[in-house]
């Protein structure tokens, strides 16, 4: 029980972020690929503290969430029961992932992080592929 509500608290917030939020690595690259952006990959957990911190906070903000969903894909991978590729780390959580439409690594990050933190990991993942060009 305690397992189904912690799940439907973390779809919830989710939903609430106004973001579209993939489930499916493939799937979230196909779109980035259609759409010409970088994909963001969080990895969380159903029972972990700071993912949940994480979702509320800076992830609420207005600013990054315009952000997310003008330059990125937002893929939000659950480690107790997503399929993860193999080539990303599922603990400790809350990780995260930026890379490019074919799945190239940019850029990535382990645990909480406030608005200004997080702002400045899209700017490395940005500069990132821009010198990669």
């Amino acid at each position: 029980m305690k397992y189904l509500v912690s799940i439907l608290f973390l779809a919830v917030t989710l939903m609430a972020t106004e973001l579209h939020w993939y489930d499916d690595y493939n799937e979230a690259l196909r779109e980035a690929k259609k759409e010409h952006k970088l994909v963001y990959i969080f990895i969380s957990s159903s029972d972990c503290g700071w993912c949940h911190k994480f979702e509320k906070t800076t992830l609420q903000d207005e600013e990054i969430k315009k952000r997310l969903s003008k330059e990125f894909i937002t893929l939000h991978l659950v480690r107790d029961f997503d399929d993860i590729p193999s080539q990303f780390k599922t603990s400790p959580v809350p990780r995260h992932y930026f890379t490019d439409a074919n799945g190239k690594m940019l850029y990535n990050s382990l645990g909480y992080r406030k608005v200004e933190c997080f702002d400045s990991f899209m700017d490395n993942a940005e500069q990132k592929f821009k010198t990669t060009k």
